[in-house]
């Protein structure tokens, strides 16, 4: 900027060592603030990578040294898929799961409700009509709840009997 301008830096002052065209201080390695906190922070960057790929070099050969110390072989791991996202019918064709691939409805009126239905608590979908309770004949108990919950706050108390003379 400095350079653009036709001006020379004063005595004493240095430019930026990456000609962005502030001063810079012998403090900061010839760079202006903007420049050394960038340079600061790569720094940072860097050895927190190279941490990481020294902690994770680190752990296989700790794990390998101890499986070479040791005389019994290993089996391999074995490997568990998820069960829910695919099932294997007995003539071998995979089934995938109705929830996927049903688009979700409202039970009372059968319109798509995608992403903006409303679960109740019986654990049904619905659309904004019939989302409340008395509009689809909900057969959750909404008392039950509230009972458990203040019967759990507030334990009964009872005193100890007094043995009479």
């Amino acid at each position: 900027m400095a350079e653009e301008h036709r001006c020379e830096a004063p005595e004493g002052h240095r430019l930026c060592a990456n000609n962005c065209g502030f001063f810079g201080s012998p403090a900061t390695l010839n760079l202006c603030s903007k420049c050394y906190r960038d340079l600061r922070l790569k720094e940072e960057q860097a050895s927190s990578v190279k941490s990481a790929v020294e902690k994770s070099l680190s752990s296989p050969s700790a794990s390998a040294a101890a499986s070479s110390s040791s005389t019994a072989p290993l089996s391999p791991p074995a490997l568990t898929l998820p069960e829910a996202a695919n099932e294997i019918t007995a003539s071998g064709a995979v089934a995938a799961a109705p929830s996927s691939t049903q688009p979700s409805r409202c039970s009372t009126c059968r319109k798509r409700v995608g992403l903006t239905g409303f679960r109740c608590r019986c654990g049904i979908t619905f659309c904004g009509v019939h989302r409340y309770p008395e509009q689809h004949g909900c057969t959750f108990d909404f008392k039950k709840p509230g009972k458990e919950a203040i019967s759990k706050a507030n334990p009964v108390v009872k005193a100890d009997k007094l043995h009479k003379i």
